[in-house]
């Protein structure tokens, strides 16, 4: 029987563990739904028995997840997936402050931001326009959005939808902040 240790640099089990556990499973969870018992899941998890490749394969269809993926699956060198507020880079400019959530990510294919604009404060005059789509939601205070020529105040609870290549500005007409929590689509920045 080919014996996967043997020919893989990565430790099977340690892996095994970690995957199952980003899942959220159980080593008894994982078993259920493998159709295997939670003892050789154990035991592979321990390094104590080297599974062949149609064992792991079906422990894997548990998860489910292919024997590529299991193998490829860098656990070390997974991006941070949560981030606090002092890590958010603030890209606004003047008043406006604008935080771009993961930042520092490869390849991200959406930018996040939360966004806050003090009394009176705006974009600028000159309309934005960019590639892509955007929305967002007004968490607090008012916004006056103008898309295409079109203005409208949004309040807490409202909000938007559109495409970026439109121009467009926003401007907070009201004398407590406003604050959006919004994405776009490719990331501009």
């Amino acid at each position: 029987m080919f014996n996967i240790i043997n020919t893989m640099s990565i430790d099977i089990g340690v892996h095994l563990k970690a995957v199952r556990q980003m899942f959220g499973l159980s080593q008894r969870e994982l078993a259920k739904r493998a159709g295997v018992t939670n003892g050789l899941i154990s035991l592979i998890e321990q390094n104590r028995v080297s599974p062949s490749v149609s064992s792991l394969k079906k422990v894997l269809d548990g998860i489910p997840m292919t024997l590529a993926d299991f193998f490829t699956l860098d656990l070390a060198g997974r991006p941070p997936v949560f981030f606090a507020r002092e890590e958010l880079a603030d890209i606004g400019t003047g008043s406006v402050e604008l935080r771009l959530v993961g930042g520092g990510l490869a390849k991200r294919s959406m930018a996040i931001l939360h966004e806050r604009y003090p009394a009176h404060a705006d974009t600028g005059e000159e309309v934005l326009t960019h590639p892509g789509e955007e929305g967002g939601v007004v968490v607090a205070g008012r916004i006056e959005l103008t898309v295409g020529g079109e203005s409208r105040i949004l309040s807490r609870g409202d909000a938007y939808y559109f495409k970026s290549s439109i121009p467009h500005r926003f401007r907070n007409p009201g004398r407590e902040e406003c604050e959006i929590v919004s994405a776009s689509s490719p990331p501009t920045f």
